[in-house]
């Protein structure tokens, strides 16, 4: 049996990740149209990935969720080339739910789609407050890991874990997790906006009442902390942590 011509489904060898993203982007008819709802109520950027196998290209929907990726077929594809294939898949995800427009936050700064889409990421892992937080740890000489499940069956991803210590650190950004200094409540569709919000504060509460019940110490700083301040909390939770340790 003849396979499908690679121009329908294998990517170009050595892509950065930005072609990859570009190249994504394209197929769905913008950044802004690749949002997929997650367990939180927050939303993850979807990828879509070609396999040939029997002679068939079939689609999938990828995206990642609380640390994991989570993967959804799409079915088959029969365009002759890549760009069409991918964008047939996006074109299915859409139809199925499973994808949307992403939405833009009540007087977020995010005026485009392409800053849309860095805000959403700062949402994940990796964003600037936690880099330098971590920044400041590392250089006090403390090891940690990043972006890991303190308790591997309890499905919540802390941003700086210390395994040894049993302390768990979370960089909360101020509008996802309803900063009571920085929040400020939409005018426009208010009711949703203050259920989704509430939603992840009690979530961010169950989180820190499983993991203390579970012998760790959390450790809960805002983005807009001064990273100095928010080191200096982290170090005294793991001194103390290592002094209960030794008694």
């Amino acid at each position: 049996m003849t396979g499908p011509p690679a121009r329908a489904w294998r990517p170009r060898p050595g892509r950065t990740r930005a072609q990859v993203e570009a190249e994504q982007d394209k197929a769905a008819g913008g950044a802004h149209r690749r949002a997929v709802r997650v367990e939180t109520g927050e939303t993850a950027r979807g990828h879509v990935l070609l396999k040939a196998s029997g002679g068939i290209v079939r689609a999938y929907l990828r995206w990642r969720s609380d640390g994991r990726s989570v993967v959804r077929a799409l079915g088959p594809v029969d365009g002759e080339t890549r760009m069409a294939n991918l964008a047939e898949g996006w074109e299915r995800a859409r139809a199925a739910g499973l994808v949307g427009d992403e939405v833009r936050p009540p007087g977020s700064w995010a005026s485009s789609p392409a800053a849309r889409a860095t805000m959403r990421a700062n949402r994940g892992r990796d964003t600037l407050p936690e880099r330098r937080l971590r920044a400041l740890l590392h250089r006090r000489g403390l090891r940690y890991r990043v972006s890991v499940r303190p308790l591997p069956d309890f499905r919540r991803t802390a941003d700086i874990v210390f395994p040894g210590a049993r302390v768990a650190v979370f960089v909360d950004g101020c509008y996802w997790h309803g900063c009571p200094d920085h929040y400020q409540e939409s005018a426009t569709n208010s009711a949703f906006w203050r259920d989704k919000i509430a939603t992840n504060a009690r979530r961010d509460r169950e989180t820190t009442r499983v993991l203390e019940e579970q012998g760790w110490t959390v450790v809960r700083c805002w983005e807009h902390e001064e990273p100095s301040v928010a080191a200096e909390r982290v170090i005294h939770a793991l001194d103390e942590a290592n002094g209960r340790g030794k008694g």
